[in-house]
């Protein structure tokens, strides 16, 4: 990868000038593998960060692992979550936890402030410490225990690339993707399992398969509309009241999965249907160069394309209005200048 693989999407302007420009790259493939629309180079490549978290749960779903611990479907998305922290993530996952036969003890994702604030507000409030239920991968990590409990594998080190739920993941993921397991990059997330970087183009490809998975097997297509129907189904538990990926999801009504990666990454799949009755399903992925530390550009890039691909009503439009093009307002409210993408698919 090079810089050169990216080119501006977002622009910052204070009175008359451009003041700052964030980069970037995405794609939009269907499930065939025909790609669409580009912005940049859609063989840049990137980790995934929790963008993965669908391809992560999905060996364990098609296994049964559902079934297998009598999960809902509420229970499913928030393992494919980066949730918020709030106080109803911790109440899913301790019962998930409950019906598997495991405990806070067994995560090995560590703790941090949860995303929520006023939940960690209410927190300090009562001398509560953060903990690994309320880390925002706990329902990731609950679902890879599920996992190895199921198998009748080690608990201990489930996060070891080399352990066999690891192992099964990335074979997992690289046929999702279009890949061989080698040709993956595997790197330690922040969570400390293990997280992939691939092109974007193949990540796409993932999710417009996570979104028609007709032409994969039975099983691993019934496992994936499984996985769609409860991310879309319950968005609230994949971020958070005010996260970028529950309210696309509210908005959207069923027309999507969205899920956000650390360091600018995004990965959406569009339902079949979702433009006009035969339009195909779809995939975007895309990625920020500079990782959009305060998660100002992704949201706006994600907007802009599914509006450049009329998958946004009017009204939808107006729902993520936070998210999307706006004036700038100093601290006394002033107007000084507007944030807006600046690149058309």
């Amino acid at each position: 990868m090079t810089y050169e693989n990216y080119v501006p999407v977002v622009e910052v302007t204070r009175g008359p000038i451009v003041e700052s420009v964030h980069f970037g790259a995405a794609v939009v493939v269907d499930a065939a593998g025909q790609v669409l629309a580009a912005v940049g180079d859609p063989q840049t490549r990137a980790y995934l960060r929790s963008s993965a978290k669908p391809f992560q749960a999905l060996p364990f779903v098609e296994m049964g692992g559902v079934e297998r611990f009598n999960l809902s479907d509420r229970e499913l998305a928030l393992m494919c979550a980066s949730h918020h922290g709030t106080d109803e993530h911790v109440r899913v996952v301790t019962g998930m936890q409950e019906k598997i036969g495991i405990d806070e003890s067994d995560m090995l994702c560590g703790s941090h402030e949860p995303a929520d604030k006023a939940t960690w507000k209410a927190m300090v409030l009562r001398g509560e410490q953060p903990s690994p239920r309320r880390h925002n991968c706990s329902g990731k990590h609950t679902g890879m225990l599920a996992h190895a409990v199921m198998r009748g594998l080690p608990k201990a080190d489930y996060i070891n690339p080399q352990h066999p739920i690891q192992q099964t993941i990335l074979q997992t993921f690289a046929e999702m993707t279009g890949m061989e397991a080698g040709q993956v990059v595997v790197g330690i997330d922040g969570c400390s399992v293990p997280t992939f970087a691939i092109p974007l183009y193949n990540t796409a490809l993932g999710f417009a398969r996570v979104a028609d998975p007709s032409r994969l097997s039975e099983q691993r297509a019934n496992a994936l509309r499984h996985i769609f129907h409860a991310m879309s189904t319950f968005p609230e538990m994949i971020s958070g009241p005010d996260g970028f990926d529950t309210v696309l999801m509210q908005a959207g009504a069923g027309k999507f999965v969205s899920k956000g990666g650390a360091e600018g990454y995004q990965g959406i799949a569009v339902a079949p249907g979702a433009l006009s009755p035969n339009s195909p399903g779809l995939g975007i992925a895309f990625k920020i160069s500079d990782g959009d530390g305060s998660d100002r550009a992704r949201p706006m890039v994600a907007l802009a394309l599914l509006k450049q691909l009329g998958l946004l009503s009017a009204a939808e439009v107006e729902r993520m209005a936070k998210f999307d093009q706006r004036k700038l307002y100093n601290f006394r409210r002033l107007e000084v200048g507007e944030i807006r993408p600046c690149f058309t698919v």
